[in-house]
């Protein structure tokens, strides 16, 4: 098979959700399938790590996606002319942006519709151009590839597309996370928090991740109970940010809540020293660290909505991500029982092996066989 890939969102150290994804699968599909050719459209210059095999020509289309008007130039111009000259038997976007004008067999993954449930949470331009072209790019797609039974669902509700075009394939853990010993966590928590027990939370910050009232959260925790806890707040200030700093900067345990930017080789052991993840997230069509706090070995606090419990199931403490009375009563709960604490451990060890990127490229590699 000639497969033509869109790769704009691989990214060096910027590896997030939808970016995850593509990189665990594509890896897989490429170094799994040498007889296949593959041309990786990218639009910026691009790592060599992201080049998989011998069998992948990358191809860099300027100009950078950084605006929706210059994405809209880029897919229906610059990309639908490389594909039309191209032929490719495929055409896969691992984050759903395709051009509409092609008449190439494509195949899309759909992360999640977030701009649909919490419209506020986006960017002006950002947020009319998913309402513009979203749903046709779910229309267009010959096949959709959706992360959970809950984006499935979803697309079949709000989008109106039959189930029989919609396939789920998981993400899975990114195998980069792991416990750490006690040396090892003592030593962090003496460089992060002066030896001092701390929660985390690993993600992007803009407003679906709801750390507004993670915060507030935390300063009924630390009202409650007289307690020496910090929270580690580790990720990038990404959108509509006001909101956050003005919340952390009037709380009156600001001196506890401590914000960073980690680089990748040293977050295992930022993540495996705290005493819990707390992922309280208003809306995810997955939610990758929750798994990432079952590799790390640590209790996981996670929402109660959407696909949040699909991922967890019971290896997770569910909250109500809209109450901070309810997140900082977990946060009670994870300081003060013990048997909890290990309870939730052990469940999440057991659930990460039900979630695999070998089987997710394969299942996805299949799509493809099918379509072509």
């Amino acid at each position: 098979m000639i497969i033509a890939v869109n790769t704009r969102m691989l990214l060096e150290d910027r590896m997030e959700g939808i970016a995850r994804f593509n990189y665990e699968i594509l890896k897989r599909i490429v170094q799994n399938n040498p007889g296949d050719q593959f041309y990786f459209f990218f639009d910026r210059p691009f790592s060599k790590k992201f080049i998989f095999g011998e069998n992948v020509i990358p191809k860099v289309l300027f100009p950078p996606t950084r605006h929706p008007v210059l994405l809209t130039f880029w897919l229906e111009f610059r990309l639908n002319k490389e594909l039309k000259k191209l032929k490719p038997d495929l055409f896969f976007s691992g984050d759903t942006y395709i051009p509409l004008n092609s008449d190439i067999p494509t195949v899309i993954v759909s992360h999640d519709l977030a701009y649909l449930h919490h419209d506020n949470h986006q960017r002006f331009f950002d947020r009319n151009y998913y309402k513009f072209f979203f749903k046709k790019f779910h229309n267009n797609a010959q096949k959709i590839i959706a992360v959970s039974e809950y984006t499935k669902n979803d697309i079949i509700n709000k989008y109106n597309i039959p189930a029989s075009k919609i396939q789920v394939v998981y993400n899975a853990g990114n195998g980069h996370f792991y416990p750490v010993d006690i040396q090892t966590k003592q030593k962090i928590k003496n460089k992060l928090t002066g030896g001092n027990p701390y929660f985390v939370y690993l993600g992007s910050i803009h407003p679906r991740k709801n750390l507004v009232n993670l915060i507030k959260a935390f300063n009924i925790f630390k009202t409650k109970n007289n307690n020496n806890f910090k929270l580690v707040i580790i990720g990038r200030p990404a959108w509509k940010t006001k909101d956050f700093f003005k919340t952390l900067n009037s709380s009156p345990y600001k001196k506890d809540i401590i914000t960073k930017q980690i680089n990748r080789a040293e977050l295992p052991e930022y993540i495996g020293s705290a005493e819990a993840m707390f992922y309280v997230s208003l809306f995810e069509g997955f939610g990758i660290p929750i798994l990432e706090g079952f590799e790390a070995g640590i209790p996981v606090v996670t929402s109660n909505i959407s696909s949040m419990p699909e991922v967890a199931k019971d290896a997770a403490l569910l909250v109500d991500p809209y109450s901070p009375d309810s997140i900082a009563d977990a946060m009670l709960q994870i300081m003060s029982d013990a048997n909890l604490h290990t309870s939730l451990v052990n469940k999440g060890n057991k659930r990460l092996k039900d979630f695999s990127w070998d089987v997710s490229a394969e299942k996805t590699y299949d799509i493809f066989k099918k379509i072509v």
